[in-house]
């Protein structure tokens, strides 16, 4: 299966009023003018929109969307999808006007992660224009960036997104949320698809309420982590975790909660992969330097 990127996530809200503001007067991006009452369209680059949020009667993570190349490599990913047993549903046309693209189907991963495999963005290319100044989001050929997703059903998920839908592994952790020993490691997995980006997909084995992690977006400029920084605290959002830099992707990040109860990780400078000569490898530390995820938990 031909997977180039994460093309979109799908977020449920309560409250759209919430994200609007979170999303653009936070995050920088930009609502684009199909939103309505039951779906907000946040816009980072040339395409409509990367991230959807649509109205609902919870707030959490929704959907990841992955994006392939043409009619023949979707109709490729349906026939493997089939072929491995996987339940799907090809996606309504009422459904695929609300994604803006050709078509979609619609899985689960073994721990009832929802996904989608789409072609064909619809795209009216309208300048991507940062209503608080944010330079550039670092998107194109790389996705819109990744997303941590909990899979608690740790090697059968693990075999599901190598096996099924074709995806690499990056490297691999163990973590633990204290310093005690006796707490047992958890495995985080970082899966690459057929992009440069170091991950699109990290699997987590542990559950988590809101159904996501964290999701991360990618800047051109540091400064624009640092502007970022600053509206996070005018707008009284929760920092997750201080400033740092990855021991894998080497991205300079800081994490943030979002109204969806997952946490979003802003940040810069990730590694660019060249897969052909990329050694596997297990971090034992997270960091660098930084990312105190301690400040997230007091």
């Amino acid at each position: 299966m031909d997977i180039r990127g994460l093309g979109y996530t799908i977020v449920d809200t309560t409250d759209l009023s919430k994200w609007q503001e979170y999303g653009t007067q936070v995050l920088g991006m930009m609502e684009h003018d199909a939103s309505n009452d039951q779906t907000l369209y946040l816009k980072m680059d040339d395409r409509n929109f990367r991230i959807a949020v649509e109205k609902s009667d919870r707030d959490g993570y929704g959907v990841s969307g992955w994006e392939v190349a043409s009619p023949a490599a979707f109709d490729v990913a349906v026939a493997e999808l089939e072929a491995a047993d996987v339940e799907m549903s090809l996606g309504s046309a009422e459904e695929v006007s609300a994604r803006m693209v050709q078509a979609l189907v619609k899985f689960k991963d073994p721990d009832g992660n929802r996904h989608e495999i789409f072609w064909g963005p619809v795209q009216d290319f309208k300048q991507f224009v940062s209503p608080v100044g944010v330079t550039k989001f670092v998107t194109t050929d790389l996705g819109l960036g990744h997303t941590v997703l909990p899979t608690p059903s740790f090697d059968k998920s693990r075999q599901f997104y190598t096996d099924v839908l074709g995806f690499g592994l990056s490297d691999l952790m163990k973590v633990r949320f204290t310093d005690d020993l006796a707490e047992p490691e958890k495995r985080l997995h970082f899966l690459h698809v057929n992009n440069a980006r170091h991950h699109s997909l990290a699997i987590f084995e542990c559950p988590i309420p809101s159904g996501c992690v964290h999701m991360m977006l990618e800047v051109a400029e540091m400064d624009d982590v640092g502007r970022a920084m600053d509206r996070m605290e005018a707008h009284g959002v929760q920092l997750s975790a201080t400033l740092g830099k990855h021991t894998n992707d080497h991205m300079v990040s800081f994490y943030m909660k979002t109204p969806g109860g997952f946490d979003m990780e802003f940040g810069c400078g990730g590694l660019v992969v060249d897969w052909d000569r990329h050694s596997t490898f297990e971090s034992s530390s997270v960091s660098i330097w930084g990312h105190d995820f301690s400040v997230g938990r007091q």
